[in-house]
């Protein structure tokens, strides 16, 4: 028998939150880079392990068995493995959710996503589910291949698991804020190039900042990626240029803001137009 009790104005029948759209969304996020599982998560394996093969060539041996390639304390393929692997869950986070609102919006059917009762925290959340996955894949891939060549076990496993699903978050939201902010394909290659690659290579993936000059230095702080390799580094390799506690703060500050960002983008529907 049908409900005929009136509804209040603003009361979805689905409840606080609306679980079922909210999996769906996730789904199709995680089936829409699953469909070419060579190019999303293959390819960070072996973009990952040209890195390493380079870097191991041009140290030579003292890349791996020690002496002067030693940073930190560490084997250089100790220290630069983690770096790289953290590198490729920001690029894969960030290109899953600004590439598929990108594309929404170039074909027109950005729409479809809008229309059904997902509130904007819920399109967030939705959107998010898919590049965690994605980060996810891509860092347990390279982890592995990691353990295989370097044959060491991440030092503090917690920590490595928590900096990897921050950055998947931060990155995927920096993601989002592009994607409704780019309408063509070569904004968001714009933001790419020219923001998320420089940072994320200027932030410590191959070098310790401590060999930087003071200005360099101070900002290399100020870039959020920074601590996000940094924070890696620690779980994997158990060294660390900074606190991991401070690396911590700033992330999860810097997550906070970019997820509210993204909550009221949505919500007022700027930019959301193909």
């Amino acid at each position: 028998m049908r409900d005929s009790t009136p509804r209040q104005m603003g009361v979805r029948r689905f409840g606080r939150v609306n679980w079922l759209g909210l999996g769906m969304l996730g789904l199709r996020e995680t089936r829409r880079f699953m469909a070419v599982w060579q190019q999303t998560v293959l390819a960070p394996l072996m973009m990952a392990g040209l890195f390493l093969t380079v870097f191991a060539l041009a140290f030579g041996p003292g890349a791996q068995s020690g002496g002067r390639a030693d940073i930190m304390g560490l084997p250089y393929l100790a220290f630069l493995a983690p770096g790289i692997l953290m590198m490729s869950v920001i690029q894969n986070a960030f290109a899953n959710t600004s590439s598929s609102i990108v594309i929404a919006k170039v074909q027109g059917n950005i729409v479809d996503t809008l229309m059904p009762p997902l509130s904007a925290g819920e399109l967030v959340a939705g959107y998010l589910a898919g590049s965690v996955a994605r980060a996810l894949m891509v860092a347990v891939l390279i982890g592995a291949a990691m353990t295989l060549v370097l044959g060491t076990l991440p030092a503090h496993p917690l920590w490595a698991l928590g900096f990897v699903v921050m950055g998947a978050v931060m990155m995927g939201g920096l993601g989002i804020l592009a994607g409704i902010w780019a309408n063509k394909f070569d904004q968001m290659a714009t933001i790419t190039n020219f923001v998320i690659t420089p940072l994320s290579f200027l932030s410590g993936t191959f070098y310790s900042v401590e060999v930087l000059s003071s200005p360099f230095r101070a900002a290399t702080h100020w870039n959020p990626i920074f601590y996000l390799i940094d924070g890696a580094r620690y779980g994997f390799a158990g060294a660390s240029d900074a606190s991991p506690w401070q690396g911590l703060v700033v992330c999860s500050g810097v997550t906070a803001l970019v997820l509210i960002s993204c909550w009221r983008l949505f919500d007022s529907g700027t930019r959301m137009k193909p």
